[in-house]
C-alpha cells in the first residue's frame, strides 16, 4: 500500500480515473433528480442518500468481481451473425426502460397540469429507490469497466469509485432542488434521458455512439437553458 501511495503514477491514474467517472455520473444525477422528485419533497434527500449508498455497494461488488464483469463483454449467443454479449442485454433493457420512463414523465410534467388541479400522486420510497440503483448499475457498467482497463490496482478503482460517489451525492441535492423549481430545466433533464436511452440501445445493438458527442449537445442545451432562464429573470426583475 505504501508502494502505491508513493507511485507518482498511481496518483495520475486516481485524478484521471475519478474525472472520469464523475463526467459518467452526469446522466445518473440527472436521473436520480428526476426519480426523487416522485417523492414528498422531505423525502427526496433521503431517497437520494440511500439510492446512492445502496449504488456505490454495487459499484464495489462489481469492481470486486472483476473477472465476472470482464465476461460481461464475451458473447453469450448469435443472432444472425450478431455476437450478443450480457453487456449488450443489460445495455439494451436499461435503455428501453430509460426511453419508457422519460416518455412517462414528459406526458406527466406536460398533462399533469391538466387533470383540474387534483394532487400529484407520489411514487413509493421503495420504488424510487429500486429504480435509482437498477439505473446506476446500467450507468456503471461503462465506469466500471473502464475503470478496469485504466488501472491494474483495485485499490486505486475502489478509492475513484467512491470518491466520484462522494461527489454524486453532494451534487445531487443541488441538481434535484433546481430542476424541481423550473419545469423548463426537467423537461430539458428529460431530453437527456432520451438521449442517453437512444445512446444506450445503440451500444448494445452495436452502434456506438461516441460520449463526446452526447456531452456536447447536453452542454449547448444547457447553456441555451442557462441564458433562457438568466433572460426571464432580468425581465422578471425590470417589471
Amino acid at each position: 500500500m505504501l508502494d502505491l501511495l508513493a507511485d507518482p503514477n498511481v496518483w495520475a491514474s486516481l485524478l484521471t480515473l475519478t474525472a472520469l467517472e464523475i463526467v459518467l455520473g452526469i446522466d445518473n444525477i440527472i436521473f436520480i433528480s428526476i426519480m426523487a422528485s416522485k417523492l414528498p419533497p422531505e423525502r427526496q434527500h433521503s431517497a437520494r442518500r440511500v439510492g446512492l449508498a445502496l449504488a456505490l455497494l454495487t459499484r464495489l461488488a462489481l469492481l470486486a468481481s472483476i473477472a465476472w464483469v470482464a465476461q460481461l463483454t464475451q458473447p453469450l449467443f448469435t443472432v444472425a451473425g450478431w455476437e450478443v454479449s450480457g453487456r449488450d442485454l443489460i445495455l439494451i433493457l436499461g435503455g428501453l426502460f430509460l426511453l419508457a420512463k422519460g416518455t412517462l414523465e414528459i406526458h406527466h410534467t406536460v398533462e399533469g397540469h391538466e387533470e383540474g388541479g387534483s394532487a400529484p400522486k407520489h411514487a413509493t420510497f421503495t420504488s424510487v429507490v429500486v429504480q435509482i440503483m437498477f439505473l446506476d448499475i446500467v450507468f456503471s457498467l461503462d465506469s466500471v469497466i473502464t475503470a478496469v482497463g485504466m488501472s491494474d490496482h483495485l485499490p486505486v478503482m475502489i478509492a475513484a469509485v467512491v470518491i466520484a460517489m462522494a461527489v454524486m451525492l453532494f451534487a445531487s441535492g443541488p441538481v434535484g432542488d433546481f430542476v424541481n423549481r423550473h419545469v423548463t430545466v426537467k423537461m430539458l433533464a428529460l431530453s437527456f434521458l432520451l438521449l442517453v436511452g437512444v445512446a444506450l440501445v445503440a451500444d448494445g445493438f452495436g452502434f456506438h455512439i461516441p460520449k463526446g458527442y452526447l456531452y456536447f449537445a447536453i452542454a449547448f442545451s444547457t447553456l441555451v437553458e442557462a441564458l433562457n432562464l438568466l433572460a426571464r429573470r432580468k425581465r422578471s426583475a425590470a417589471h
